[in-house]
């Protein structure tokens, strides 16, 4: 007798997808905006779904903010491989920190969730770490190849860079100033052509080029007059 064959996995519908994204965007900008007390209901009215809706996808507001968490980062992790394609190695590491920076007001929207998340699951914490190292990693060791970066930063210093300057400001419009500090940080990154320049010594205090014009021709008496 031939043994039963596995029930197929039912993919999930077309339209509960497109829901579940939904969500997920409107969850992204409600929480941003108002913080971990932003409500489910404002979510799901942003998003044009009912309630019941949002709680099949999420039944916990913790496990939405996870999952906005975890899209952001394979959001960040896709533009990678695209702008490895599409610029320049100093340009594609330069406009992905600067769209860490809206990742990272995500993160401070929904900071008292997503520390309770963090802390309860070291795989999600050791999944971020790991995909957003990969991903700048690859973006540095391109320009570095190129000769157009210092080789002596590593992915970790970078990530730490761009979080310092972010968790130090906040007032608002703080995610403009980040980026100008950012366009400021990668430029002093920048592998600058050597160029000479005149070595400046000194003789007993003086700029020893001005010796070399010879002695001041001193004036005399009678020319005074």
């Amino acid at each position: 007798m031939a043994a039963p064959s596995a029930a197929p996995v039912r993919r999930p519908r077309a339209d509960a997808v497109r829901n579940r994204e939904r969500v997920l965007e409107a969850a992204k900008a409600v929480f941003s905006a108002g913080g971990p007390d932003a409500s489910l209901e404002a979510v799901a009215r942003r998003a044009g779904v009912g309630i019941g809706t949002l709680y099949r996808h999420f039944p916990t507001r913790e496990a939405l903010f996870e999952a906005v968490y975890r899209r952001e980062v394979q959001q960040l992790g896709e533009l990678a491989e695209q702008l490895k394609n599409e610029a320049s190695p100093v340009d594609a590491l330069r406009r992905w920190l600067r769209s860490n920076v809206e990742f990272v007001a995500t993160k401070k929207g929904m900071s008292a969730a997503l520390e309770l998340a963090v802390h309860g699951s070291s795989e999600l914490y050791a999944h971020t770490f790991e995909r957003l190292t990969k991903a700048v990693g690859a973006l540095l060791d391109r320009a570095v190849a190129a000769g157009e970066i210092r080789s002596d930063i590593s992915p970790e210093d970078l990530l730490r860079a761009l979080v310092g300057m972010c968790y130090m400001h906040d007032q608002p419009g703080w995610q403009n100033s980040v980026v100008r500090l950012l366009d400021v940080f990668v430029d002093g990154l920048r592998v600058q052509a050597s160029v000479e320049r005149p070595t400046r010594l000194t003789l007993r205090g003086r700029d020893a080029t001005a010796t070399k014009k010879g002695p001041r021709r001193q004036r005399s008496p009678k020319s005074r007059t």
